[in-house]
């Protein structure tokens, strides 16, 4: 651990509850990976069969996402939570301090759910620059 936040970006349980709607990609797009929970939007986990075998995926997803994204006051199980379950509200965009786009999102359903489908795409990345900028990792 180095400075005053944890090194752990993701968690592995948030990554196992998200999988629970894992053939709608969830768990994919918290772990970095939207081109493949896009693809398992669409295809409900590679029929099933994708969403199974990533319950061994987990640990290996959750790792890379680790080196990947910076580490700061902004928790990225929280964000990720706050936009799965409030994400046409903006309440996740407040938690970042986008205070701005989050009342947007607050007034229009989330940019009539574009908003929230391209944050769905960029969180991760939104979150590690923030964190970077407010001198994180």
């Amino acid at each position: 651990m180095s400075g005053p936040y944890p090194a752990d970006t993701h968690s592995k349980l948030i990554g196992y509850l998200l999988w629970i709607f894992g053939f709608l990609g969830a768990h994919r797009f918290y772990f970095g990976r939207p081109v493949s929970g896009t693809i398992w939007f669409f295809t409900l986990g590679l029929l099933g069969i994708g969403w199974l075998i990533d319950l061994f995926l987990i640990p290996w997803m959750e790792r890379t996402a680790e080196a990947r994204y910076t580490p700061g006051p902004i928790d990225y199980s929280v964000a990720w939570i706050l936009l799965t379950f409030l994400g046409i509200f903006g309440v996740h965009r407040f938690y970042m301090g986008k205070w701005g786009t989050g009342l947007v999102y607050l007034l229009t359903a989330g940019l009539l759910l574009i908003g929230v489908l391209y944050d769905y795409w960029t969180l991760n990345s939104q979150i590690s620059e923030e964190n970077r900028a407010r001198g994180g990792g």
